[in-house]
């Protein structure tokens, strides 16, 4: 049997995607987890063939998940499941070790097929999305107040997304394990890549960005 970890914050989803899953007569789902830490210790206890992970975990970000995945079980696959804007993340988490990427506005015979294509060592991306990696050409995700989050480094990006959360800084300091100062230095790095004035605005703007990344 094929085994597959669940890697996300909502109870919902697992279940759902457990379902589809252990239809197919090869797969099960050995392991469910919310946030890294479970994560990883599952992925080594079952030795999971492949891990669907969400970006978006319990006190964690799922490209540092990605990245640990990769260092401490390097035979796993990786297929991203996520309602993060494509256009943005998809090279970055093929970047950071991931094997695919794939919307949850997918059907579950799509998710199946991308789960089918990472197990096979290929690589699944949306059309769109392939000829944006394989061609490295430069996109831009820009707001009506003409800031573009594509020039984010992953992890201001992570950090951008806690803010638009309503995170504090301490609070980030504490999901990303770095220290406040190392917040705030990534909070006047972000400022100044998006053309941003002040801490209003960056709150603004990472809120608006929050709820819907394609803003």
């Amino acid at each position: 049997m094929i085994r597959v970890l669940v890697v996300d914050d909502h109870p919902l989803v697992r279940e759902s995607l457990k379902i589809i899953i252990e239809r197919e007569p090869d797969l099960t789902v050995c392991g469910e987890a919310e946030d890294r830490e479970k994560a990883l210790e599952l992925a080594a206890a079952f030795e999971a063939h492949l891990a669907i992970v969400d970006l978006t975990l319990k006190n964690s970000h799922g490209l540092e998940l990605i990245k640990d995945l990769g260092n401490r079980c390097p035979k796993i696959k990786i297929l991203v499941l996520s309602m993060r804007d494509e256009a943005l993340y998809a090279e970055r988490v093929i970047r950071a070790g991931a094997r695919g990427f794939i919307t949850k506005q997918e059907t579950p015979g799509k998710i199946l097929l991308a789960i089918r294509q990472v197990l096979n060592g290929e690589i699944h991306l949306s059309e769109k999305a392939s000829a944006h990696v394989v061609s490295k050409v430069a996109r831009s995700s820009r707001t009506s107040a003409g800031f573009s989050v594509e020039g984010l480094t992953d992890r201001e990006i992570q950090v951008f997304e806690l803010i638009g959360a309503g995170q504090s800084t301490r609070q980030i300091a504490t999901a990303l394990h770095i220290n406040a100062s190392t917040v705030e230095t990534y909070r006047a790095r972000i400022k100044e890549k998006l053309n941003l004035k002040n801490a209003i605005e960056l709150l603004q703007c990472a809120i608006r960005w929050s709820n819907d990344p394609k803003y």
